[in-house]
């Protein structure tokens, strides 16, 4: 077969330059300031919605990653927008770290403290440092850092707990959104904090940032991983038991190469060794159990009763493009490589809206989009598909 790698690059800075246009064209609030919380599947605004922390800081990082890989100063601006409104609205005064959620005048209305958040905010801060030099940013990170590590961190069992109160008091529900288990600590979480950790050692070179980015190296590799089936469980307490047995096909793909990056952040010849065993183990698997030839990447499973999840969720698809991409050029084993263009092909039929612009959040197996779902939401950024695109272009 042809190698396509040449024409996909072609098509993925243009549809890179596509969803930077549409969140420039989209996404401002230019009645109440910042950014819209919300525009349904129809790309019509949701009048008064709330404004989440994890769309914020991701349009932070988004803009401020996308003029620093190509100039653009229309996303300068926005990032300077999404870092104002940031620090003006969802950051506590009394209490430090960022509120969850805001009404959309930009009054906190959930005060909860999720670290996942925190982390996002950390991502997104360095990311605008790298861009602008704002020493501000940089101390918010590193402030932000402390907090984590002095509130979050668990000193005793190792890891880091999921949320609290607005005050860093216990939380009863410390679940991200309602279709997540109640564990005291996920994967999904320590993804994000580790990809957050990444970036700030990379602005920082500082130890103890090191440190911890080394310990959660090591936690994805000896405690989230299962070695038995090659893929890294979701959900534990505190004591590190896990709470079931699903398995969500994107996150084990994103993880291999963020464990990959800060493997290389660290310079631990080590851990990069392992990590790329691991990159192909858990590759092998996703390409047996998570990848459909001509029809993309399913979302989850559950390992002990053998239920799927045959949606096509917008992100698992980027991801996996990466993720592939990553183990092709580790193994240079080919198969890895024909899988990521065929993804890009099913993504560009099916999980691109021609219609009303940018990405569905997710289609059926029969690649009907789902219409109750949004464009743009708490969940519905462009960090995942923009950075996709910046990743596989600088490769």
């Amino acid at each position: 077969m042809t190698d396509l790698s040449s024409d996909i690059k072609t098509e993925l800075n243009e549809e890179l330059k596509n969803i930077i246009q549409y969140w420039k064209a989209n996404s401002v609030d230019e009645k109440h300031g910042g950014f819209l919380g919300k525009r349904d599947h129809f790309n019509k605004e949701v009048p008064y919605a709330n404004k989440g922390a994890i769309l914020n800081t991701r349009l932070l990082w988004t803009f401020s990653a996308i003029e620093n890989f190509q100039t653009d100063d229309s996303c300068r601006k926005l990032a300077e927008r999404a870092y104002d409104y940031l620090k003006k609205y969802f950051y506590d005064e009394e209490y430090k770290g960022i509120f969850w959620e805001l009404d959309y005048k930009g009054n906190p209305v959930n005060r909860r403290k999720q670290i996942y958040a925190q982390a996002f905010a950390i991502y997104a801060l360095t990311e605008y440092y790298k861009l602008t030099n704002d020493r501000d940013a940089l101390n918010w990170a590193n402030h932000l850092f402390v907090l984590i590590e002095t509130t979050a961190r668990d000193r005793e069992n190792n890891g880091y707990l999921e949320a609290f109160q607005q005050d860093w008091s216990p939380i009863e529900d410390m679940r991200l959104s309602e279709k997540d288990d109640n564990s005291a600590k996920t994967m999904n979480t320590h993804l994000h904090i580790l990809e957050a950790y990444t970036n700030l050692f990379i602005v920082t070179e500082d130890t103890s940032v090191k440190g911890a980015l080394i310990n959660l190296i090591e936690l994805f590799l000896e405690k989230f991983l299962d070695t038995e089936n090659k893929h890294f469980q979701l959900f534990f307490n505190t004591n590190w038991q896990r709470a079931n047995n699903n398995v969500s096909y994107g996150h084990d793909i994103e993880a291999v190469w963020l464990i990959i990056e800060a493997c290389k952040a660290v310079g631990s010849k080590k851990f990069l060794e392992k990590a790329e065993i691991v990159a192909i183990e858990v590759a092998e698997v996703f390409l047996k159990e998570a990848y459909v030839q001509n029809a993309g990447v399913i979302n989850e499973k559950d390992l002990d009763t053998g239920k799927v999840d045959e949606d096509r969720h917008w992100w698992p698809q980027v991801e996996a493009m990466v993720g592939l991409d990553y183990a092709f050029k580790i193994s240079g084993e080919k198969k890895f490589l024909l899988a990521k263009e065929d993804i890009w092909e099913y993504t560009k039929q099916h999980i691109r809206d021609h219609a009303h612009g940018e990405w569905y959040f997710r289609v059926d197996k029969n690649n009907n989009p789902y219409e109750t779902e949004d464009k743009l939401s708490m969940w519905k950024a462009p960090y995942h598909n923009s950075r996709a695109c910046m990743m596989l272009l600088k490769n």
